[in-house]
């Protein structure tokens, strides 16, 4: 078995957490708006607002970035309870969400100049 990497049966554990946090009925994302009345089976279809979603997204990015600055400095400044993994691991989450959010943007702006390059 390779030494430094994450067993498998935990990430997948992970990703099922993330899932069902993301499908719970408590989810930040609360602004849904009901489209075109009722489907087929008499429920009605909902769409999550695209604006709110992107701006919990963009909140959520910052709020990592903010505390694991935070980690960052408790730990240079020697308090005790913060250690250099902890530390790491925080600017790392705060690395990968950041890089996310821009290819994020980045495909909006592709997808917005496609849009804007169809003929009428």
């Amino acid at each position: 078995m390779i030494s430094g990497r994450p067993d498998i049966n935990q990430v997948l554990s992970q990703m099922r957490d993330m899932r069902s946090q993301v499908q719970a009925p408590s989810s930040p994302v609360s602004n849904v708006a009901k489209v075109g009345g009722e489907s087929e089976g008499g429920q009605t279809v909902e769409r999550a607002d695209f604006a709110e979603m992107l701006k919990n997204a963009v909140n959520n990015v910052n709020t990592l970035q903010k505390e694991s600055t935070q980690l960052a400095q408790s730990y240079e400044r020697g308090d005790e309870g913060v250690d250099l993994p902890q530390v790491m691991i925080g600017l790392q989450k705060s690395s990968v969400s950041f890089e996310a959010m821009t290819q994020v943007r980045n495909k909006l702006v592709d997808a917005y100049e496609k849009i804007m390059n169809m003929p009428i």
